[in-house]
C-alpha cells in the first residue's frame, strides 16, 4: 500500500465523534481521492436512528471532499464491529474521537484504547480539548527496544508524505544510562532513515523522569500537531507491555495521537 485510499470513523454523532470527522475531512482535503467511512454501531449512543441526521452530515461536507460518505450502520459490540468494519472495508486507517476522562468519557476511554490495542492498523485518536486540523510536524516517541516490525513506520511515511509533514523522533531519558549508542537503537535508526525518506527532520533526545511530562513539554515547545508511538503490546522480539504509555497518551494529551500496528 503506497497511500492511504480508505479511511474509518466511528460516529455516534456525540462532539467528540464530529471532532474525529472534522479532523478527517482536513487530512483527505477536496482533492484526494479518499474514502471516508463512517461506522454508526447500534447500542454506542442512545440517538434515534433518522434518516435526515445522516442526510444533513453528508450535505454539509458535500463540497469539501472529492467523494461522497460512506456509511456502516450495525449492531453489535463497538470495538468487535469496528475491527470486522476494518476487514472488510479494507481501512487504512482509524481516526477516532475521545472524551475527556470525567463523567461519560470513561467508557468511551475504554473503548478506544481497546480498539487501539486490538487493531492491526494505525489509530488516530482526536482528543476532546482538539481545536483545529493541522499536520505539519510529528513527533515519533522511541524508546532503548529495538522497533519489533520496522514496516510500521510505512504507515507514518504514508501520513507525512501525504500533509508533507516533518518527523522528530524523540526519546525519553527517564532512567539512568546511556542512551543513542546501544546496538538496537543503531538499527532502529538505520530503519527510521530508510522508511521515513526526507520527512526525517531530527533525533532528538531529552531528559524526564517523567515520560508522560517529557512528551507533552516537547510538543508544546515545538509545535507538534501529531505524537506517534509504537505500543509494544504485540512485541515479538520483547516482553509485550500493556499499553500503558498509550492508555496514558489517550487520556491526557493535547494533540492527536497515532498509534502504530
Amino acid at each position: 500500500m503506497d497511500r492511504i485510499s480508505t479511511i474509518l470513523v466511528p460516529f455516534d454523532f456525540t462532539e467528540a465523534s464530529k471532532k474525529a470527522l472534522e479532523y478527517a475531512i482536513g487530512f483527505v482535503g477536496r482533492l484526494d481521492d479518499i474514502k471516508i467511512v463512517l461506522a454508526y454501531v447500534s447500542g454506542s449512543c442512545n440517538l434515534e436512528l433518522l434518516p435526515e441526521n445522516f442526510e444533513k452530515l453528508e450535505k454539509k461536507y458535500r463540497g469539501k471532499l472529492k467523494n461522497k460518505l460512506e456509511w456502516k450502520i450495525q449492531n453489535g459490540s463497538l470495538v468487535q464491529t469496528l475491527l470486522d468494519i476494518k476487514k472488510t472495508e479494507r481501512i487504512d486507517l482509524i481516526i477516532m474521537g475521545t472524551s475527556g476522562i470525567e463523567g461519560h468519557g470513561e467508557k468511551q476511554h475504554t473503548n478506544t484504547e481497546e480498539l487501539v490495542l486490538d487493531s492491526k492498523c494505525p489509530v488516530l485518536v482526536v482528543p476532546h480539548s482538539y481545536k483545529e486540523y493541522n499536520l505539519a510536524q510529528i513527533a515519533l516517541v522511541l524508546g532503548k527496544e529495538k522497533i519489533d516490525d520496522a514496516k510500521v513506520l510505512g504507515s507514518l511515511l504514508r501520513i507525512a508524505r501525504k500533509c508533507n509533514a516533518k518527523v522528530h523522533v524523540l526519546t525519553v531519558e527517564n532512567e539512568p544510562g546511556i542512551y543513542g549508542y546501544s546496538k538496537e537503537e543503531e538499527q532502529n535508526e538505520k530503519a527510521i532513515e530508510y522508511y521515513l525518506e526526507t520527512f526525517y527532520k531530527e533525533r532528538v533526545f531529552i531528559k524526564n523522569d517523567d515520560v508522560l511530562e517529557g512528551i507533552s513539554n516537547y510538543a508544546i515547545k515545538h509545535d507538534i500537531d501529531l505524537v506517534a508511538i509504537l505500543p509494544r503490546n504485540h512485541a515479538k522480539h520483547g516482553a509485550p507491555s500493556q499499553g500503558q504509555l498509550t492508555q496514558s497518551l489517550i487520556q491526557n494529551s493535547k494533540v492527536p495521537i497515532l498509534v502504530l500496528e
